[in-house]
Parts: structure tokens; C-alpha cells; sequence
């Protein structure tokens, strides 16, 4: 159907995919799939550092709490079917009332972000780089600049600070 747009729905945290299949099935079961056509969960992939050191890919939640909902509102029962569901607490809306998406909204909304790296430090963290020239060696963190992917750190070196710029991912805390 042409009258169907994206709606974001409130849910219990941790329950996003449980809501998302639910409605699915329900709107299956009910014989209301033109009316609820789809639904997503906007997640990304985000490379993890661990303590070890060691990088790992993980699919992490963008907005948790929200279930993304393709339908057509403006049939009561569409709506009261999502509504019902075990683990949603209402519509993003007036009173809570469904308000649906601009294309622009949905687009900003990041449903296809690529991913990143998690940092598990922050600035004034000691750490250890584990790659590189100076691998092995003790630093203190700095700035972070997530955009460009680097970081400065102080390594004691010759009884003196000196500053290096690093990946992001050559360093891990301590």
C-alpha cells in the first residue's frame, strides 16, 4: 500500500527484537500484513578493542528502546495491534498517537551508519600501545579525535613526555 510510512515505536529495553518479531507475527496472524508491511531496528557494526588488545565486531543498537514500524496508521487496528504487543510502551508522538517519518527524518536517523571503533579509554587513561614503533611502551591519552581515527598520547621516554599521534586502535587501557 501507498499510504504506508515509518512510525517508531517505544519499547521496554532489551525487548526491541522480541517487539519486532511479535508484530510481525501478530500482524500475520491477524491477516493485517498490508497494513504492517516491516519492521527494523537500526543497528551498526562497531569494532570493539578489548583489554587484551585483541578487535572484535560487535552489532550494536543505535537507539535502543525503538522498533522502526513500516504501516499504515490511519486503520485504528494497525496501530492498536503494535500497541498491544508485550513490550511496547506507546508511539513516538502527540499524546501518544503515531507521527510518522519524514524520508529525511528517517535517512538522518542513521538506519545505514557505518560502524566504528568502541573506545574502551578516555582522555587522562594510562594505556598501552600494541602496535607500532613504540609498542610496549606506557602512555597517558591525551586528545581523542574519533572523526580522524587518531590519538595523541604522552610516552615517558629519556626521563621526558614526548607526544605521538597514534591509531586509534593501537592503543588499549591498562
Amino acid at each position: 500500500m501507498n499510504d504506508a510510512k515509518w512510525y517508531v515505536a517505544h519499547t521496554y529495553s532489551g525487548y526491541e527484537r522480541n517487539v519486532s518479531g511479535a508484530v510481525l507475527k501478530a500482524a500475520d496472524t491477524r491477516k493485517m500484513r498490508e497494513l504492517i508491511q516491516e519492521t527494523t531496528i537500526p543497528t551498526e557494526q562497531v569494532t570493539e578493542i578489548g583489554q587484551d588488545g585483541k578487535k572484535r565486531t560487535i552489532e550494536r543498537l543505535i537507539y535502543p528502546g525503538y522498533v522502526f514500524i513500516k504501516m499504515v496508521a490511519t486503520d485504528p487496528q494497525a496501530w492498536h495491534l503494535v500497541r498491544n504487543v508485550r513490550g511496547v510502551t506507546g508511539f513516538i508522538g502527540e499524546q501518544n498517537k503515531p507521527v510518522p517519518l519524514t524520508d529525511s527524518e528517517i535517512e538522518s536517523l542513521g538506519v545505514e551508519r557505518k560502524g566504528g571503533v568502541q573506545l574502551t579509554y578516555d582522555i587522562g587513561d594510562e594505556v598501552k600501545v600494541i602496535d607500532g614503533p613504540l609498542e610496549d611502551f606506557t602512555a597517558k591519552v591525551v586528545s581523542i579525535s574519533a572523526e580522524d581515527g587518531r590519538v595523541k598520547v604522552l610516552v615517558p621516554m629519556a626521563g621526558r613526555d614526548i607526544e605521538a599521534e597514534l591509531d586509534l586502535d593501537q592503543i588499549i587501557k591498562l
